[in-house]
């Protein structure tokens, strides 16, 4: 393999749509298990990090120096659906400068571009990081892969470790606040009857109506919350499932719905406020039958208490003449669990605006940037020594030249 875009090239012929959407459990696992294969045959180690069963995240490393600390990656190796995909999403396609197929830019692209900084890294001559590199699993849907990563492995870690990059489209950009999120269902019973008669049932599907209505006219205002990088909370309707067939009178209808919260917005509070919008069509109807409940829920992720890490990031960025102003975005990553208990920062390869399009691509220039940045992140360290060196040097008498000796200690 001669370049990091064949790797990914090679990384897009394998199906990893999430298994939760194709109805196959685990479709990572191929390609998880050929890149644990390549990361080996560079001489890099690796670990299959347990999530679930015997699902695996991997985790690939290069040490550096024994009790050195951590700087660890994420990129996740699932995609979403391949219908409607106006490319062949399995086979890369290069033109004008990009890379077409499915998951270039969401999220292979920067798991490329890891590992292949990681197979330069265990090349230096010098390391003074620990550097891991974890492939989850199951981005897209539970963030099983993530969760189960915070909870199993980094607790270990996390004193001796700088912080993590997650992988995601940011067009190289550091994004360290971005909005969590709450999906719950709603659910209406009734009574079942024949259509013939319909005053016999109670139609679950007519409750559900007026729910909706007060969602949207009594809940939707008050979903008001900003965050100056995160951007604006919203609330949002987006299944409804009700009735058996068309001549009984539906028992039962529910609704989910997705409601993104910003830093610094309360989640215990959430539910309750829409359970007083509830409250209130149980109050005109007297009989009725409204439950809520929550099925998934992330904190979002605050930009709080990490400044030595995102300086140790920007420095990197800098270095590289990239922006390294800040930013944030409203959906959500893997950070959010990795947060909890290390600074995260996103940073990646590509534009959202091409994540999960029917012709995603990625500019490959964005490859070779992030190729670039990863590897200085890992060198970072040595670099500062390096720099050290370099200005004692110059502040010794303008009219002494150095040494080969002193030139060899600081020029890496």
């Amino acid at each position: 393999m001669h370049s990091c875009k064949e790797l990914l090239e090679r990384m897009i012929g394998f199906n990893t749509v999430n298994g939760i959407h194709a109805g196959k459990p685990y479709s990572e696992r191929e390609l998880a298990l050929y890149l644990e294969k390549v990361a080996a045959g560079w001489g890099l180690r690796t670990r299959r990090s347990p999530v679930s069963g015997d699902h695996f995240n991997l985790f690939v490393i290069c040490e550096g120096a024994p009790g050195a600390d951590w700087l660890l990656f994420d990129s996740h190796l699932d995609t979403v659906g391949l219908d409607g995909m106006t490319v062949d999403p399995l086979v890369a396609k290069c033109e004008d400068g990009r890379l077409f197929g499915r998951g270039v830019c969401d999220t292979k692209g920067s798991g490329a571009a890891m590992l292949w900084a990681l197979r330069q890294y265990a090349q230096a001559p010098s390391r003074e990081l620990n550097v891991g590199l974890l492939f989850s699993i199951d981005e897209e849907s539970d963030m099983t892969g993530a969760e189960a990563f915070t909870r199993l492995e980094l607790p270990e870690l996390a004193s001796k470790t700088l912080g993590i990059i997650v992988g995601e489209p940011t067009l190289m950009r550091p994004v360290v606040a971005h909005g969590g999120m709450i999906r719950g269902r709603i659910v209406t019973s009734g009574l079942a009857a024949h259509s013939s008669d319909p005053n016999r049932g109670k139609s679950a599907i007519s409750l559900m109506a007026k729910v909706v209505n007060a969602f949207e006219s009594s809940y939707l205002p008050t979903v008001t919350a900003r965050h100056p990088l995160a951007g604006k909370a919203a609330a949002s309707i987006n299944v409804i499932q009700g009735g058996t067939q068309v001549n009984v009178i539906p028992d039962r209808c529910e609704i989910l719905f997705d409601r993104r919260v910003m830093p610094g917005e309360v989640m215990d509070d959430i539910l309750p406020e829409i359970e007083k919008v509830l409250d209130s069509v149980r109050a005109t109807q007297p009989d009725a039958r409204i439950t809520l409940e929550s099925i998934f829920n992330l904190e979002p992720m605050n930009p709080e208490g990490r400044d030595s890490f995102t300086r140790f990031v920007t420095g990197a960025l800098e270095q590289e003449n990239l922006d390294a102003s800040l930013t944030g975005a409203p959906w959500t990553t893997n950070a959010c669990h990795y947060s909890r208990l290390i600074p995260a920062i996103i940073l990646g390869p590509g534009d959202i605006a091409q994540a999960h399009t029917t012709d995603e691509w990625l500019a490959l220039f964005q490859l070779e940037l992030a190729t670039r940045l990863y590897l200085r992140l890992m060198l970072q360290p040595a670099l500062k020594i390096a720099t050290r060196a370099l200005i004692t040097m110059k502040t010794k008498s303008k009219c002494q030249k150095a040494t080969n000796d002193d030139r060899g200690r600081w020029v890496r």
